[in-house]
């Protein structure tokens, strides 16, 4: 599998960065932490902009290493910055070929795929000053994909947007995801973002990477911060099943077990990603009957972490024997030593919601 490779160590003024990650070159890789804790330093080394010793090779192309170092104008990249930065003077459509190579070979992204994929058609004529703050991001995606680049860097390009806007502007990037097969780096603090678009994940604290690997992998690691935080959640990439006409609820299918949820009409076959969170699944002994409860999991408990508020955090695996997808379940320290659970026993899982996160199917 063709893969991003990167390896920075140093220091940037007083800051010191040590990220060395690898990733596939296709899908979304999100770059998680606090503010302050290095994704944009991390990015802007990718792009050249900033320079440390390292490495970093795209899909095989190294664009740096001990012995050659690729200046940002040639690096084939995209970079999506928090403000659009479009130039005021001139049209969308002038804004969107700023920068196009021109000549392009048979896999270039085209003029009318770019935009369609942002439904930016009715705007194209405009001025950049009768856009809305949406629209102007959409634009500045579009023209960095009109680049035609290798590699397309996204920095928090949804923090300078209402929650409104954001909201409208995140099915585009789930059609970016669907159709395209460009990488892309993608920054966020945002944790309902990233796991709503993200396939893999970099998690990063104070300089350093933590952890990478896939997004659903990082999340129910009970070593790593995600997993303990206020918010926890596991992201189920599933298949729809069927869906029932009547009551709307289609059935999605993960490994080990199947979830039902409320949904617009959904095809079978098709792939979509759920959320689950862990202070939404609670544990039983005994099979629960007669319950508004619709997904009862039957589940295997694979490792426990207390915490410091009376809580216990569990990883679950989903089947009788665990070895099916993962699950967090967040319980009181009170209800798990009543009902006697422990590590190794096989319990219900009841999970009270489950959201539709992602209605886009990815690239095959």
């Amino acid at each position: 599998m063709s893969t991003v490779k990167v390896d920075f160590r140093g220091a940037l003024g007083r800051f010191e960065l040590n990220a060395r990650f690898e990733v596939p070159a296709r899908g979304v890789t999100a770059i998680f932490g606090p503010s302050g804790c290095g994704k944009t330093a991390v990015m802007r080394c990718i792009a050249g902009l900033n320079r440390l010793d390292g490495l970093c090779s795209v899909a095989g192309d190294v664009w740096q290493d001990e012995k050659h170092f690729r200046p940002v104008h040639q690096r084939p990249i995209g970079y999506v910055f928090q403000e659009a930065n479009l130039f005021p003077h001139l049209s969308v459509r002038r804004n969107l070929m700023y920068g196009h190579p021109g000549e392009t070979g048979t896999n270039a992204i085209g003029f009318d795929e770019v935009v369609a994929l942002l439904g930016i058609g009715r705007l194209l004529d405009r001025s950049p000053h009768h856009l809305s703050g949406g629209e102007r991001q959409r634009v500045a995606i579009g023209r960095a994909l009109l680049s035609q680049p290798k590699l397309l860097l996204m920095d928090e390009p949804l923090s300078a947007l209402d929650q409104m806007t954001k909201d409208e502007i995140l099915p585009y990037l789930e059609r970016l995801h669907a159709a395209l097969e460009l990488p892309i780096i993608y920054i966020s603090h945002d944790i309902p973002e990233v796991q709503r678009l993200a396939d893999q994940l970099v998690l990063m604290r104070n300089g350093a990477v933590l952890a990478s690997g896939p997004l659903s992998k990082l999340q129910a690691d009970l070593a790593l911060p995600l997993a303990l935080s206020r918010d926890a959640a596991v992201s189920l990439d599933a298949t729809v099943l069927a869906q029932d006409a009547v009551d709307g609820m289609a059935t999605l299918v993960v490994a080990g077990g199947h979830f039902l949820v409320p949904a617009e009409p959904l095809a079978a076959g098709t792939h979509r990603r759920l959320r689950v969170l862990a202070d939404d699944v609670s544990l039983a002994v005994d099979a629960p009957s007669r319950s508004t409860i619709v997904n009862v999991l039957r589940v295997k408990i694979l490792e426990i972490r207390s915490q410091s508020d009376h809580r216990v955090t569990a990883l679950l695996g989903l089947g009788e024997d665990g070895q099916g997808a993962r699950l967090l379940s967040r319980v009181t320290q009170r209800s798990w030593n009543e009902l006697g659970l422990q590590t190794g026993l096989a319990v219900y899982a009841q999970v009270k919601g489950v959201a539709l996160v992602r209605r886009e199917d990815p690239v095959a």
